[in-house]
């Protein structure tokens, strides 16, 4: 099983939108289970799910609660949702408590192993425990990027924090709501994949149809599949699986 951490220290730059599109395009070849680590519970939202963990997380952690009781399928094929709800609020507390604080997500995801192959964690925003987690049990880190300045420098602490840890992840980044109307967004975009091993020269555009996600409450391609974000997305997947290798555990369902 191959995890993949969608993470930025920056908020608002469509790291939700990169988790579920990229979860729905890896569920085309193989199971996987899309873990809202956000209290915002936007990916769960937005496949919905209902937003309910029995115990709240507090029980996943502590092992109170079994993973796969708290798991629900979407309307997707091979795709899973591990729900966020409100008490993932106290995530960062419940880790700090606990012991080997900086690997419950990987002791939770153990109990899965053989359940999924590609497993997505759609992370909030911050350096935080919730984030050392992540980290540390992930294959790959993708970070989205909106052309600025202070997105820029959101990639260099990404960057920071996970040679800080002890995960070998490597780190994936692209361009999220790229408006080419801007000469920053055009410049940034053309020049910073060349400056940047990390970044990839995948392009999100800002456009109506992610916007759609909302009312759609869908992944991009199922309901615009020939749009430019969509062929995105299907980019960016591919460059994640070549760098993650993941494998078929067991038969497809």
């Amino acid at each position: 099983m191959k995890v993949v951490a969608v993470y930025s220290t920056k908020g608002g730059v469509g790291k939700t939108t990169a988790a579920v599109n990229l979860a729905w395009e890896a569920s085309k070849h193989f199971r996987v289970l899309l873990w809202d680590l956000d209290p915002q519970g936007a990916t769960t939202f937005l496949l919905q799910v209902k937003p309910k963990v029995k115990g709240g997380v507090g029980a996943l952690v502590a092992g109170e609660s079994k993973v796969g009781r708290a798991i629900r399928s979407t309307a997707f094929r091979d795709l899973d949702v591990l729900p966020a709800d409100a008490s993932y609020r106290d995530l960062d507390l419940v880790f700090d408590h606990a012991k080997k604080s900086d690997r419950r997500i990987a002791k939770i995801l153990d109990q899965v192993a053989s359940d999924y192959d590609v497993v997505i964690l759609d992370c909030p925003p911050g350096a935080a425990l919730v984030a050392e987690n992540a980290v540390f049990s992930a294959d790959a880190v993708v970070v989205p990027l909106v052309p600025s300045p202070l997105s820029m420098r959101s990639l260099e602490q990404v960057t920071e924090f996970v040679a800080a840890s002890v995960s070998k992840a490597r780190v994936v980044a692209f361009f999220s709501m790229v408006d080419r109307r801007k000469t920053l967004h055009r410049a940034t975009v053309a020049d910073l994949p060349g400056a940047e091993r990390s970044v990839t020269d995948v392009v999100v555009p800002a456009t109506v149809q992610i916007e759609r996600m909302g009312t759609e409450r869908a992944p991009i391609g199922s309901y615009a599949p020939n749009s430019e974000a969509a062929r995105a997305f299907g980019g960016l997947w591919e460059i994640v699986r070549t760098t993650i290798k993941p494998k078929h555990a067991k038969p497809r369902r």
